[in-house]
């Protein structure tokens, strides 16, 4: 993953609003800025390459964005560009259309119609644009959706919305080939939140269908680790798909889903058994809270996993000073 930062602190306090409009129309679109702040203008963006997608998370402070036709005249890639306000509100206005959105919803517009952007108050958001060619969906039927509120609380806008914030906040752990797959379920979440409110998911391929069924279960798994009745047949259930169908889902990931489920529970008591005010709570209680109700079958298969037994870990993680790299993850 290609990250390039900009500060505009690093630049003298007479530069900064410039320099800030100079760093958006090159590494964005080009547009028409303005803000009460310009004299001492304070902003913080970075943007993130995702294949050929990109993600740019970005504080900042009130200014207004304005994508004219003579500037879309001038460069237009082409791109559908998601916005999530993280914190604070914004003010759009595109295809005959005007809304405001704060955290949890987002919205989407495009580079090629005339746009005004505002952000009435100090913000942080995170952007996601991708090119047009990608989006499997009638061009028409989206334009519907250009500048309206798109919840991210629940269904696939929560699922899209939590990918966005992890990969913004994990930037780092990623390297150059995780492009094009991050860039795949980019597309695939951001596809079936159109496709949702557009009443369209036929148009999505089988391939995107599974791939966001398999991100959908996984997000309802980490949801209900805690509880014993988790299974393949209760996932299936919930998710109305058949045990079988959810097994072939699985195995294109290359593990079986029981297999990730306790992957999952170990992980979640590794975590505790490692934290400093949870060290007075009994291994086995910290084992039953996360699906392994014998301590037997707890401290065997956390051996197996980590190379140790759990009170073993316990006391190494909290007494010895803490170590980079840490342990393995779980086979």
């Amino acid at each position: 993953m290609i990250v390039t930062e900009f500060r505009t602190v690093d630049v003298p306090v007479e530069d900064r609003f410039d320099y800030w409009c100079q760093l958006v129309g090159k590494t964005m679109v080009p547009v028409d800025m303005d803000s009460d702040h310009a004299a001492d203008y304070r902003g913080e963006m970075r943007v993130l390459g995702v294949g050929a997608a990109s993600v740019w998370p970005v504080t900042t402070q009130p200014v207004r964005l304005r994508r004219t036709p003579r500037l879309i005249r001038q460069y237009d890639p082409e791109l559908y560009r998601l916005l999530l306000p993280r914190h604070g509100t914004l003010e759009v206005s595109q295809a005959g259309r005007q809304s405001a959105h704060g955290s949890p919803d987002m919205t989407v517009t495009n580079t090629w119609r005339p746009f005004d952007l505002r952000y009435p108050e100090p913000v942080t958001v995170v952007g996601l644009e991708i090119p047009r060619r990608l989006l499997p969906l009638p061009e028409a039927r989206v334009e519907g959706l250009l500048s309206r509120r798109l919840p991210a609380r629940d269904g696939f806008g929560a699922l899209l919305a939590a990918f966005l914030t992890t990969v913004s906040r994990d930037s780092a752990s990623y390297g150059p080939s995780d492009g094009p797959r991050l860039e795949t379920v980019l597309v695939d979440l951001l596809s079936a939140v159109l496709a949702h409110h557009l009443e369209e998911e036929n148009r999505l391929s089988p391939e995107t269908r599974g791939r966001t069924l398999v991100l959908r279960v996984r997000a309802f798994v980490q949801q209900h680790l805690h509880e014993q009745e988790l299974s393949p047949a209760s996932i299936a259930a919930a998710h109305h798909i058949s045990v079988s169908y959810l097994h072939r889902l699985f195995q294109a990931e290359g593990v079986t889903v029981a297999a990730w489920i306790r992957q999952e529970r170990l992980a979640r008591a590794r975590r505790d058994l490692g934290d400093p005010l949870l060290r007075h709570v009994p291994v086995h209680q910290i084992g039953a809270r996360w699906g392994f109700l014998d301590a037997a079958v707890f401290s065997r298969a956390f051996r197996k996993a980590y190379g140790l037994p759990p009170r073993d870990y316990r006391h190494q993680t909290l007494r010895a000073p803490r170590r980079t790299g840490g342990f393995p993850s779980p086979a």
